[in-house]
């Protein structure tokens, strides 16, 4: 039986573990070739690649920085080569730190917006003339709660993910006549492991002040993800989707 995304290929940034994992396990799942990326942890990419092989589906592994406009450049020339050519963009990959305001150096700011901000720009700037040849497609952006309640300690976070919803509103409009959509979704707290940079989970998105009384599993993302990258998703766009229990409410 065919699938609703068979013919379809995916790239998803930051799909070696977690959320990104998640997402790219889905598409999967649904009939897409996936291009598992991430900045250097080849075997948990080769990881992610061999779970979509086993349950019959088509992936490949790619290492690239995405704030590098050179690395994500040859990764999706050589993406588009293996595949024939890419439908959906899941800009995943990011970078979180605890660090007070007054603490913050430029660096630490910059390295910040690089990944989520940049490294979406540079994204779909490589990404999209493969879409408009292919007749359209599907943007998907990782937002989060912390840009829309004010997260202590994680300014540059806050602000990457900010300009990341406004960027896309943007791209929803002008890449409309495509029939490209571009939309964020927005998780709230979510039952990952975090790394060590990451910190401790800021305390305002405890279990207990989520109105269904739990965190979001991985695949409650990645059912969001999937749905804006589907048919289903076809007529939705320059939209943040808030996937969190009811912790904020627009």
């Amino acid at each position: 039986m065919s699938k609703v995304l068979d013919g379809k290929v995916a790239l998803v940034t930051g799909s070696g573990k977690n959320i990104g994992r998640a997402i790219a396990l889905r598409l999967a799942q649904d009939g897409a070739a996936v291009i598992v990326n991430g900045r250097s942890d080849q075997a948990a990419l080769d990881g992610v690649v061999r779970e979509i092989e086993a349950g019959g589906g088509r992936a490949i592994t790619a290492i690239a920085d995405v704030s590098d406009a050179a690395a994500v450049a040859r990764m999706t020339e050589d993406a588009v080569a293996q595949l024939g050519g890419i439908d959906i963009l899941v800009s995943n990959a990011g970078l979180r730190r605890q660090t007070p305001f007054l603490d913050m150096g430029l660096a630490e700011w910059r390295e910040i917006l690089s990944v989520a901000l940049d490294g979406a720009f540079i994204l779909a700037k490589a990404v999209v003339p493969h879409m408009i040849r292919r007749g359209g497609g599907a943007l998907v952006a990782l937002s989060g709660i912390s840009t829309h309640v004010g997260t202590p300690n994680r300014c540059h976070v806050s602000a990457s993910k900010a300009g990341l919803e406004g960027l896309v509103r943007a791209l929803a409009i002008e890449l409309a006549p495509h029939q490209i959509t571009a939309n964020c979704v927005a998780p709230g707290s979510v039952d990952t492991v975090r790394g060590a940079a990451a910190g401790a989970r800021p305390s305002t998105l405890g279990d207990q002040s989520i109105p269904l009384q739990r965190k979001a599993s991985v695949d409650d993302i990645a059912g969001m993800v999937r749905y804006l990258s589907g048919p289903e998703g076809a007529y939705v766009t320059g939209q943040t989707i808030h996937v969190n229990g009811g912790l904020y409410l627009t």
